[in-house]
């Protein structure tokens, strides 16, 4: 079996997880390729493919508008090979935090929900299966408006972190067991 791990990065999160994605199928014995969609050039070998995984990441409230064009395009064939969507957000973050209180963490995971929401309005394409996962703070990646609303928006959301360092809150085990799910490859959730 042969998969393709499409990705969109501003910072390199997205990228990080798709090499895992890949890394995880690889030990399941899929071949997979990884690629940044910004960066391709000329037709996919889509034949070549038995599935696929679409990795972006939301900056201020949006998906990659690379990422959201690559999907309108090849929709139809991501969805023939019934391809699963990784979308990064830091309401995922706040999701998963468990010194928050439970309204809290409920308007944060109804929040990264809705962004999946967007994202398959806006593309037209339906995923296989898909995943909300906590991205990172890159502090050191941003300039000085970026900077300042990141600051604002995890202050927002209950993060009090030093901006002079990065933060990840990639659940890591969350991204293994959904490509381990043995499902996965076959069925939809």
């Amino acid at each position: 079996m042969r998969a393709a791990v499409f990705y969109a990065t501003r910072e390199g999160q997205s990228e990080r997880v798709a090499r895992r994605i890949a890394t995880d199928l690889r030990e399941r014995h899929v071949d997979a390729d990884v690629a940044n969609v910004k960066d391709l050039r000329g037709p996919i070998d889509w034949n070549g493919y038995q599935t696929a995984f679409v990795v972006a990441s939301v900056h201020a409230g949006r998906h990659e508008k690379e990422m959201i064009a690559f999907v309108k395009q090849h929709k139809a064939e991501l969805a023939r090979l019934h391809a699963s969507f990784l979308s990064l957000t830091l309401s995922q973050a706040g999701a998963e935090d468990r010194t928050a209180a439970l309204a809290q963490r409920e308007a944060a995971r109804a929040d990264a929900l809705r962004m999946i929401g967007v994202f398959i309005g806006e593309t037209g394409w339906r995923p296989w299966h898909s995943l909300p996962v906590a991205g990172a703070l890159a502090y050191s990646k941003y300039n000085f408006i970026m900077k300042l609303i990141m600051k604002h928006i995890a202050r927002k959301a209950g993060f009090e972190g030093d901006t002079s360092r990065d933060y990840e809150f990639t659940n890591w085990p969350v991204v293994d067991g959904f490509v381990a799910d043995t499902d996965l490859l076959s069925t939809p959730a």
